[in-house]
């Protein structure tokens, strides 16, 4: 071999020369070589340092251990990493207590590299908090939060300095971990930027629901992320109770609908009646989610002040927030058809009649028999057996059309309708029957006389009363 060309080789210019190089001598295997990557250890590059390390590390001598021990303090975690990584594969225990301080390195691989290079030198960790750091450098966190106590102050270091995903783990592994340095650590984590870490102390300060972090959470109420604002909800509510109105009362208008919809569900927990009106004007959202989650909540409020406006929403043109209208009517009042509130709606009821949704001016039809305009009898199991409905002809058709001479595999379709999730497909199968005058269907019909729903248990009733 010719070593003097080696040298001047590494001494090119040209990066990939040099790389070529080491890879030449650390092929050859040879003695000779040591002294020419020992020599481009000292390189300005961290490529060629990384490089000639690695090479290193496949020759079991002795005068490399030293230079490698060296080269851990790299400036470079790629350096850091490569030198624990060479001193492993020459398993000479003189490495062990140089490589010890890098299992708290800043950086993940150089942590990880050290790790694996002292299990291959046989070291066993002497201290906890040895063991503590050998089992972070892993990058297993959740065996920290196994050591209890003794995790705390790992994770805390790694939850304001470690990558992203670290700070994340380290957020939800301390949430494990019963010590009174924690909570304070979830309010500082409030604070980081990682957005995923917040999100993780939020689900903790949740559970927790002490009184005393109720100010720090409200503040997360107003912040810039919509997923904050949406989590800080839960926790407002479990931390402050009813202080927490207020201001959620003031976020039924963020421009967020999930945002919305969380309020809506907190203030339906709450059972506050100070919500009432802003929950009826949120029947009235251009998000159909917020629309359903807030007659829910006027359901279990209970408070009959919210009966008109839960009757308006039976003209919702979205089923879901039908169906949640009428079962939250039944909770707060069984006969709320027969209220003055219901009969103060039927102006804008008979109004929606003319509605060009096929499903608004239905149900607007189905509202007016139901509703007596003079105060007395009312309800569905004292009115006549329905007019069928006529759509004008520039309203869209019925969803079911059904020929006049129904097929038997017609007829088993409507009648799997009849047990349908959607009260809307329910409905409709019913009328059907009734309108094709089809009494086969008598056997069926007499089994939705139950349904959970009014409009439904209505039409099965008038579609028995026209055939039988």
């Amino acid at each position: 071999m010719m070593l003097w060309w080696k040298y001047q080789q590494l001494r090119s210019s040209n990066l990939k020369t040099r790389l070529t190089t080491i890879a030449e001598l650390a092929a050859a295997k040879d003695a000779d070589s040591i002294g020419p990557l020992l020599f481009a250890l000292k390189d300005a590059a961290k490529e060629i340092r990384s490089a000639a390390a690695l090479a290193l590390g496949q020759f079991q001598d002795k005068q490399v251990v030293g230079p490698l021990i060296k080269m851990l303090a790299d400036p470079t975690p790629l350096g850091r990493a490569t030198a624990a990584e060479a001193l492993g594969q020459l398993r000479n225990p003189e490495a062990i207590t140089p490589l010890i301080p890098l299992l708290r390195d800043a950086d993940a691989t150089v942590r990880t590299r050290a790790s694996h290079s002292l299990e291959r030198l046989g070291w066993q960790p002497e201290t906890d908090k040895e063991r503590t750091w050998q089992i972070v450098a892993t990058g297993n966190l959740n065996r920290v939060a196994e050591l209890g106590s003794d995790g705390v102050e790992v994770l805390a270091e790694m939850m304001r300095n470690g990558t992203p995903e670290k700070q994340l783990s380290a957020v939800k592994a301390l949430a494990e971990i019963e010590d009174p340095r924690v909570p304070k650590l979830m309010l500082e984590a409030l604070k980081n930027p990682n957005v995923l870490a917040r999100l993780a102390a939020l689900e903790f300060l949740e559970y927790s629901g002490n009184e005393s972090h109720f100010e720090v959470v409200e503040r997360l109420l107003k912040d810039k992320a919509s997923n904050i604002r949406a989590a800080a909800v839960p926790a407002a509510i479990r931390c402050g109770g009813n202080r927490a109105v207020p201001v959620l009362i003031g976020m039924l208008k963020d421009v967020s609908w999930e945002v919305r919809r969380e309020v809506i569900k907190a203030l339906g927990k709450l059972g506050d009646p100070a919500a009432i009106d802003r929950l009826a004007q949120a029947l009235q959202d251009r998000d159909h989610d917020v629309r359903e989650n807030a007659a829910v909540a006027l359901g279990r409020i209970g408070d009959a002040r919210a009966i008109r406006s839960l009757v308006l929403a039976l003209l919702d043109v979205e089923s879901f927030v039908r169906n949640a209208a009428h079962s939250s009517l039944t909770e707060i009042d069984p006969y709320w058809e027969k209220t003055e509130a219901a009969r103060s709606t039927l102006p804008q009821i008979q109004a929606a009649r003319k509605n060009r949704e096929y499903w608004i001016s239905h149900s607007a039809a189905l509202l007016l028999e139901m509703i007596p305009a003079d105060g007395s009898g009312g309800g569905a199991e004292n009115l006549p057996a329905p007019v069928p409905v006529s759509v004008p002809a520039s309203e869209p058709a019925p969803p079911v059309v059904i020929p006049a001479t129904l097929p038997a595999a017609a007829f088993d379709i409507l009648a799997d309708m009849l047990g349908d999730r959607d009260r809307d497909l329910r409905l409709a199968a019913a009328e059907a029957f009734s309108r094709l005058n089809e009494k086969r269907a008598i056997t069926v019909l007499a089994n939705v006389i139950h349904d959970s729903d009014a409009f439904v248990r209505h039409a099965a009733e008038s579609a028995l009363t026209t055939l039988t």
